[in-house]
């Protein structure tokens, strides 16, 4: 895998962990770590987004790569 495609799994992950935490507590990591609609935490927002929608296009080839990780 690339470090594209690990940076995009590593954002998706942090984006998950984030809404997991708005469903459950009610608290939105992103907007208490930088301030709530700040231009950094729109940032985050944008990225975790833009990973998502690169890992829709490309799920073979990150999950190809997975499966011989787990192979080894």
């Amino acid at each position: 895998m690339s470090m594209l495609d690990w940076t995009a799994v590593i954002l998706l992950v942090v984006g998950g962990i984030n809404w997991g935490s708005v469903a459950l507590f009610n608290l939105d990591l992103v907007a208490f770590l930088f301030g709530p609609m700040t231009i950094l935490s729109r940032i985050v927002y944008g990225l975790v987004g833009l990973s998502a929608l690169y890992l829709a296009f490309v799920p073979d080839k990150v999950v190809c790569s997975t499966r011989e990780y787990s192979r080894a």
